[in-house]
């Protein structure tokens, strides 16, 4: 299936998608683009076995599972660089209407920032993704029964964050 593919045209075809989600698991632009060039800077070297591989599907995967290492490793190191503020301002976003799509997708990511990143990779890939449960814990190296508790523990903390935003999110 992916042995007439060549490294340019599955990036060309899969970064948008790559982007979206690390943008989800980040909640930033720049931090994002460099997740995605991280991931695919380190699918070039081995591009060769992985045409030959499971196929399509398999390379997808593959790229999911490499974003999602990326992340949580990027998150391990960057620890120590990030700064605490007391409050954050309370002006409104410029441009944003409320009940906006673009309102809830930023009401959705900032609530994704507030967890921790293993609870919101676990999140994004089970919940926005569409994984299976067995797929989450394959993707992540950690049982079915550790995703369970992950999400369990996040959609908890999520709905508490979210207050009465949550209702906003179910609309159409």
């Amino acid at each position: 299936m992916t042995e007439g593919l060549d490294f340019d045209e599955f990036a060309a075809s899969r970064t948008r998608r790559l982007f979206h989600i690390a943008y989800l698991m980040c909640g930033d632009w720049h931090q994002a683009q460099d997740l995605v060039q991280t991931t695919l800077s380190k699918m070039y070297p081995v591009w060769g076995r992985l045409r030959r591989g499971d196929g399509e599907a398999g390379v997808d995967a593959y790229a999911r599972k490499v974003l999602l290492r990326c992340y949580l490793s990027h998150r391990r190191l960057r620890r120590s660089t990030e700064v605490v503020v007391a409050e954050f301002p309370d002006e409104p976003m410029v441009g944003v209407r409320e009940g906006s799509a673009a309102a809830l997708r930023i009401t959705l990511v900032a609530a994704l920032r507030q967890l921790p990143p293993r609870n919101r990779a676990a999140v994004v890939l089970r919940y926005l993704e569409d994984y299976s449960l067995e797929e989450t814990a394959e993707a992540m190296g950690i049982t079915v029964s550790a995703v369970k508790s992950l999400n369990s523990r996040s959609m908890t903390r999520l709905r508490a964050i979210l207050g009465p935003d949550r209702a906003l999110l179910l609309q159409d």
